[in-house]
């Protein structure tokens, strides 16, 4: 019996998975003919018949998997074939194929452990399953995961619901495997493929489905031996995708893909790729509806989401929902509020005071007592500290009268007449015992936390005066993020009609007025200004003019984002007879404030850009241009990018970050990773580069393109949009100068290059004239790039402090790499392979089963597999907190063999204490000693790097020592105070 085969028996001892077992019913089912060859070959048992001779015959054991897809697929397995290695695939997959290859044409092992990298190989196993297939059929459908891309569980579900007596406790892909066509086609399972259209477009499809050839249409399209002859849908055309999308057709020749489809479901439906003349998918993408179904899981891509909608408007079941009006949205509203008063009839709100009032809650009513109500009770939920709500009753004559009844603790003062906003809040300052106000409207209602981060926001800074929230309407549309004075005094709402979820109304800034709709103020201000002013009696513009006087008085108005509030506007007051005192007012209130407002803009929409902040005559405006929002968590240069943005904003930058590729990421992962005043450009890419700077026009002051290859693409759009970039100065900073890089890439992996470093060098840095300025991250860099003919040259290395986990080292065990996999020609993808390949065999002196684990970003084009299956090898993927992992393991490496710049893994490491063992050539990159800071060994020496990795795992001594030298050197290389000085005299050049 050989090793595999044993392997297989060895398996078989264990829980068995489900695609493990014969299914005797349906294989007879599924090959009507086995029954008269069995009878004819004298066999009673199918099970010895499929084991004998059918599988031979390409039959498939189980629903789970598909023979004869399997043997065309993996080529490596039809060889082994026709060699007699094997009797059948389903004999290699059981055997070792389960842990790399594909098993079904609705199952990929590779891309299912790549959607969740939460899921590893050693997880897996850990918890009792085979890998990827096994968890899957067992536990991930029931936790939602997905599949395949053409099998969506929302949509099976709702197929199941249509026939629940087909779909078995097996789940929903299981039962989907065995329904007869009629059945499985009658509703789609995937936005991606439509079944109906597909069969009336090639007839022919529905023999092949009768006469057995093939399940059903979906399994025609995945398993047809031309997939470049058929389209799955009628919004997908794979001729057309082809010739707009010339740069795919090496990786399909290759067997990359199987077709210009895959490649658009895997990467182009994400990228803003044309699918079909006419469909204009890059621009759809950008709708911010759109990005939030995504983002929440709700459809799959952009793509899927725009079938859905074309499909829904045809009337299918399953349509998208149409959006409310604003009439209704008002309504239902209203409605909403009726509910409170017998509510509250059994249980009153109570903001009785047990200690002094944190913010007194101004808020004055005329009738509508079920909106004042729903307010109350909005506010109650939303802050559990003492409010003191001092509540203002202007001539109401509905059952407002007896708010007391349902509302305790409230100071209650009541006016005969309706004596109007301005003069109800003035006459409730004068009860004011709290350090804080917060102006309140009675008709909206407050998201969770809305109090509590606006009240964060007004003590964050000592000249912030007041703190304004971002107004929603009832149509969940903006009626304003901040707003803006324009010169001749009328006023806008910042972004007023979109979405509340677009990045320009989610960052903090200071904005010339925010709506007293929600207004937090402190107090003592309040009271030096005397509250609004009379003059604007009974309403308008008094908010308007109260936050121009305190701008006057040298206190800043903050637009808070997370302080989100539903505002049903106009909803107390209307609009009757309101025009004309509005009109009134601004005319007052232009004539007063003659000195403001000759600095404000003009009054044109265009202008907004350049009025929603109030600009301080110092600060200026930075355009960040990176390839992806650089989250710490993706490595590779990007946790400098963001320490760089931070920095900016410590300095006193207004910072607009800018990805060249399409944003992928869910939005509330990205926000957390940045200061809350810096502007992320999440629905902007390359593609809307030129449109972008030509709204923003005269905007930004500095142009930071991060890496050289980004400014190179970029630059004829840059060029082209100069002017739209006047008395814009542009810093290119490369990040890592990739020429020596790519010369000893090359040398490694045997691929002698025929230029030079000289032409290399001129070639990378051929767009570096674009720029004022070129940053480079090492003095051995910037020697390059001033070899290559630029002066202009500064220097910018890593921020990082000393954070030393304490746990002790004989508490420690196991080895640690943390790096970033971004592709699979990679320098870290490379150290890795050579590491597990080359070094981890000659490491004989370490204690048993010590684990090599490997973490950081891995990008789903990235295939592991090749050591993830080492015995020794834990591959975890991204760790958000870093901590745990660097106290819990004893040694870090760093194979890396061909790199450039500065190894920011080296100061990670050592900055948390674990000592490390490195490649020759990042400690040159460092400028550490040998011995001294760390241990190093030649990329083209694998035992010296085992005997160091051996030396240091076992020596507490020099374990100790190390660490406490690496410590200095982050300390002495890495402080943040003079990286904060080197961008500051980097940026005192550019501003010259």
């Amino acid at each position: 019996m050989t090793k595999r085969a044993c392997l297989f028996t060895d398996l078989q001892k264990t829980r068995r998975p489900r695609w493990l077992e014969f299914e005797p019913g349906l294989y007879v089912l599924r090959y009507p003919d086995v029954t008269d060859l069995m009878r004819e070959k004298g066999y009673d048992d199918s099970f010895l018949f499929y084991k004998e001779i059918g599988c031979y015959l390409g039959h498939s054991p189980n629903r789970y998997f598909d023979e004869l897809w399997y043997r065309e697929v993996h080529q490596d397995v039809k060889k082994d074939l026709i060699a007699g290695k094997w009797a059948s695939g389903f004999e290699h997959y059981c055997s070792i194929g389960f842990l790399t290859h594909a098993p079904h044409w609705l199952f990929n092992e590779e891309d299912y452990l790549r959607k969740n990298l939460w899921l590893t190989v050693t997880q897996i196993r850990s918890e009792g399953y085979w890998n990827g297939y096994d968890h899957y059929l067992e536990v991930g459908e029931k936790a939602g995961l997905a599949a395949s891309s053409f099998f969506d569980l929302h949509l099976a579900r709702n197929l199941k619901a249509q026939y629940p007596e087909w779909f078995g406790e097996e789940g929903l892909l299981a039962s989907w495997l065995v329904l007869p066509p009629d059945i499985a086609e009658s509703y789609p399972v995937s936005w991606y493929f439509d079944p109906n259209w597909y069969q009336q477009t090639y007839p022919h499809v529905k023999n092949s489905i009768s006469q057995g050839r093939h399940l059903n249409a979906l399994h025609h399209y995945l398993t047809n031996e031309t997939p470049g002859k058929f389209d799955p849908s009628p919004f997908f055309s794979e001729e057309f995708y082809l010739a707009q999308s010339p740069d795919i057709l090496p990786a399909i020749q290759s067997g990359a893909f199987r077709n210009g489809y895959e490649h658009f479901v895997r990467f182009g439906a994400f990228e803003g790729r044309v699918p079909s003349e006419g469909i204009d998918l890059k621009h759809y993408s950008l709708n911010p509806l759109v990005r939030a179904q995504c983002e929440s899981g709700l459809f799959h891509s952009p793509f899927a989401r725009f079938v859905a909608e074309r499909i829904g408007k045809a009337g299918v079941t399953g349509a998208l929902v149409p959006e409310m009006s604003e009439e209704q949205s008002r309504s239902l509203f209203r409605q909403e509020a009726d509910s409170f008063i017998p509510l509250l009839a059994h249980k009153p709100l109570d903001f009785t005071l047990d200690s002094l009032a944190e913010i007194s809650v101004i808020m004055v009513v005329h009738n509508q007592i079920a909106l004042t109500l729903q307010t109350l009770a909005s506010l109650r939920a939303n802050y559990q500290g003492n409010l003191e709500v001092i509540l203002v009753d202007s001539g109401s004559k509905d059952e407002t009268c007896i708010i007391e009844r349902l509302v305790h603790g409230v100071t209650l003062l009541r006016f005969e007449t309706n004596i109007g906003y301005l003069e109800g809040c003035n006459a409730a300052l004068q009860y004011v015992t709290a350090p804080v106000i917060l102006y309140l409207n009675n008709d909206l209602r407050l998201f969770p936390g809305a109090v509590t981060h606006a009240l964060t926001r007004l003590f964050k800074e000592p000249t912030t005066g007041a703190v304004t929230a971002k107004l929603v309407r009832s149509n969940m549309r903006l009626q304003e993020a901040g707003s803006i004075i324009w010169r001749d005094g009328a006023t806008y709402g910042y972004r007023r009609e979109d979405d509340p979820n677009i990045p320009e109304a989610n960052y903090v800034r200071e904005v010339d007025y925010g709506s007293a709709a929600f207004l937090m103020v402190h107090t003592g201000l309040a009271l030096r200004l005397g509250g609004y002013d009379p003059k604007y009696k009974p309403a308008y513009f008094e908010d308007t003019d109260f936050c121009v006087r305190l701008t006057k008085a040298g206190a800043k108005i903050i637009y808070e984002p997370l302080s989100v509030v539903e505002h049903l506007e106009f909803g107390t007051s209307g609009h009757a007879g309101s025009h004309a005192l509005i009109q009134k007012h601004l005319k007052l209130f232009s004539q007063t404030h003659q000195d403001f407002l000759r600095h404000q803009q003009p009054p044109h929409i265009r202008n907004a850009i350049l009025g929603r902040e109030t600009r301080r005559k110092n600060r200026k405006n930075v355009l960040f241009i990176e390839d992806r929002m650089p989250v710490k968590a993706l490595g590779s240069g990007y946790v400098r990018s963001n320490e760089i943005i931070c920095t900016f904003v410590k300095l006193g930058y207004h910072v607009t970050v800018f990805p060249v590729q399409i944003v992928t990421e869910q939005s509330y992962f990205l926000y957390k990773e940045f200061p809350d005043d810096v502007e992320l450009a999440l629905d902007q890419s390359k593609f809307t580069l030129a449109s972008f700077l030509e709204e923003r026009v005269g905007y930004y002051d500095i142009l930071w393109v991060a890496r050289t290859h980004n400014l190179n693409q970029l630059l004829p759009i840059l060029s082209e949009a100069s002017r739209f970039l006047v008395g814009c100065k542009a810093v290119l900073d490369t990040e890592v100068v990739a020429a020596p890089r790519t010369l000893l890439q090359k040398d490694i992996l045997g691929d002698a290059s025929s230029k030079s470093l000289d032409v290399l060098l001129k070639e990378e840095l051929s767009g570096a004239s674009y720029c004022q300025q070129i940053v480079a991250v090492t003095k051995q860099d910037a020697a390059l790039i001033e070899q290559a003919g630029y002066s202009n040259v500064s220097i910018l290395g890593h921020s990082l402090t000393p954070r030393p986990t304490m746990r002790r080292f004989h508490d420690r065990r196991d080895i640690l790499f943390l790096g970033a996999f971004h592709d699979d020609q990679s320098p870290n993808f490379d150290s890795m392979v050579w590491f597990v390949n080359e070094v981890l065999p000659l490491i004989q002196n370490l204690p048993a089963k010590t684990m090599l684990r490997i973490a950081g970003y891995i990008a789903p084009s990235v295939n592991l597999n090749a050591i993830a299956n080492h015995p020794l090898v834990d591959i975890l993927g991204p760790v958000e907190d870093l901590e745990p992992i660097y106290d819990q393991h004893r040694i870090f490496i760093a194979p890396t063999r061909f790199a450039g710049g500065l190894p920011y893994k080296i100061h990670e490491a050592a900055s948390y204490g674990l000592p490390i063992v490195a490649t020759s050539l990042l400690r040159e990159q460092v400028g550490w000693s040998e011995g001294k800071a760390l241990l190093s060994a030649s990329a083209t020496d694998p035992r010296g790097f085992a005997a160091a990795i051996e030396k240091l795992y076992n020596n507490q001594d020099i374990w100790t020592k190390l660490r406490e030298n690496a410590l200095e050197a982050v300390k002495r290389d890495t402080d943040p105070g003079q990286f904060l000085k080197a961008l500051a005299s980097i940026m005192s050049l550019v501003n010259e």
